[in-house]
């Protein structure tokens, strides 16, 4: 009797080769992607080349401090941004998926808004518009948070990114099976006790991918705040090549992005890893 193994291996043998593989080696489209890979490789190249043969010394001890420093103020303002719309998206998403119309009317219309238009007009809106109503902010008190660019560009952002996260908190919120909510309801939990025990560790899981893209997203649009006199990573940029014209200044802040982005993507990855292991049957 013949063995198994070798039936597998004669089916294997007389099992016709793909229709999709039977073709040429090098397609039209593959060519194409072929010629742009090689080209994406050497513009990079051409790049490094550029940065080694044109190194100044005193251009780099000049502008390197002031473009950490300027990376440091870009990390303050996402991350405090990022933090102050976490809390504020809280109420907004509870608002969309609450059963009262007014509270499901206000919390659309606001997430409507700020998801429908750009951060830049955002930005001007609140610095210019909101400006020109100094009389009132002083009377009331809140000038404090209108007449400085920083403060602007922390309100712009914390108002930008809630709209996010709320949708992204709801996303995944209603992710969560129904029999868990159930399950909690049987047990007589409050609500309040349910969704911060039950439903949000469990909705957090599931947004962690989408609160990562958001993190980026939020670091690459930053550069935006340099408008308004903001002297983050390119707001330095700006005013390195303001005063060289050298145009490796914007290169020396896409290094910075990219390390950044980076960064923050393999930290992503390993926090993701680590909280879903309970989810992967070996449990790595």
């Amino acid at each position: 009797m013949k063995s198994q193994a070798y039936i597998a291996q004669t089916m294997l043998e007389a099992r016709p080769r793909p229709a999709d593989a039977r073709g040429d080696l090098i397609t039209l489209s593959r060519a194409i992607g072929l010629v742009f890979l090689i080209s994406w490789i050497l513009f990079f190249v051409g790049i490094v080349w550029f940065l080694y043969t044109s190194y100044d010394a005193d251009y780099v001890s000049r502008y390197a401090p002031k473009y950490i420093k300027g990376f440091w103020t870009t990390l303050e303002l996402v991350i405090s941004s990022l933090l102050l719309g976490g809390i504020l998206s809280l109420p907004l998403a509870y608002g969309r998926m609450a059963k009262n119309k007014l509270l499901n009317k206000i919390s659309f219309g606001y997430i409507y808004f700020f998801r429908g238009t750009p951060l830049l007009a955002q930005l001007f809106l609140l610095y210019y518009g909101f400006g020109q109503f100094r009389h009132f902010w002083q009377d009331i008190n809140m000038w404090w948070l209108f007449r400085d660019s920083w403060s602007i560009a922390l309100l712009s952002f914390t108002l930008n990114t809630a709209a996010y996260q709320a949708e992204i908190l709801r996303g995944a919120v209603m992710n969560v099976p129904r029999g868990q909510i159930e399950g909690a309801m049987s047990l007589g939990l409050p609500r309040l006790v349910t969704f911060f025990k039950i439903t949000l560790p469990q909705a957090l899981i599931v947004a962690l991918r989408p609160y990562g893209n958001e993190i980026i997203l939020m670091v690459k649009g930053s550069a935006v705040v340099s408008i308004i006199s903001v002297y983050d990573l390119m707001g330095e940029t700006r005013r390195a090549f303001s005063q060289t014209y050298d145009f490796q200044a914007y290169i020396y802040a896409a290094i910075f992005y990219l390390l950044f982005v980076e960064i923050m993507r393999r930290l992503w990855d390993i926090l993701e890893h680590r909280l879903t292991r309970h989810l992967r049957r070996d449990g790595s």
